[in-house]
């Protein structure tokens, strides 16, 4: 069943925060945030826009160390400091002229579930809160920032037949 849904994926939307990173906010004596990413993620995040699948990235956070990853990845919709994912969500899809099933969203914690009520595939990581693992599809393995996100990608590029997508520096 998950392996049907995401054969279809054409747009996976991410919540960033316990998805893309371990969900720790680490403040140096700056006062500066930084973010630890995993580069099996981002490698998998590649090989997904290398076949096709557009990227997303959604938190309710602002952080310059994300733009910049976003950029190193070549993601060019970064959406930060969002109180309603669900709206957001909602513009983007009726934007791109996707329909609800071509949508797979991946979150951790509750505000993600308002992600969840536009895409045809849910996902939760691993340590994802308790609602959003029911409200979910499918739950990876691994959690976030520890290779979740790889797992999804790879499991949508496999679904949809896409094999491997060669490597890149990520």
């Amino acid at each position: 069943m998950t392996e049907r849904k995401a054969a279809g994926i054409k747009f996976l939307i991410l919540d960033v925060d316990g998805v893309l990173t371990d969900g720790r906010i680490i403040l140096n004596d700056r006062g500066e945030e930084t973010k630890s990413f995993d580069v099996k993620d981002g490698q998998g995040l590649k090989m997904l826009m290398n076949s096709g699948v557009e990227v997303a990235l959604v938190t309710g956070r602002q952080s310059e160390v994300l733009s910049r990853r976003a950029e190193e990845l070549g993601i060019l919709e970064v959406y930060q400091g969002v109180s309603d994912k669900g709206s957001l969500c909602r513009g983007l899809i009726d934007k791109k002229g996707l329909k609800r099933q071509e949508v797979c969203c991946m979150g951790d914690d509750l505000p993600d579930l308002a992600m969840f009520m536009e895409a045809g595939l849910c996902i939760a990581v691993a340590d994802a809160v308790n609602e959003v693992q029911k409200a979910s599809d499918f739950i990876t393995v691994r959690k976030g920032g520890y290779g979740a996100v790889r797992e999804v990608c790879d499991l949508i590029i496999k679904s949809r037949g896409k094999g491997d997508c060669g490597f890149q520096d990520s």
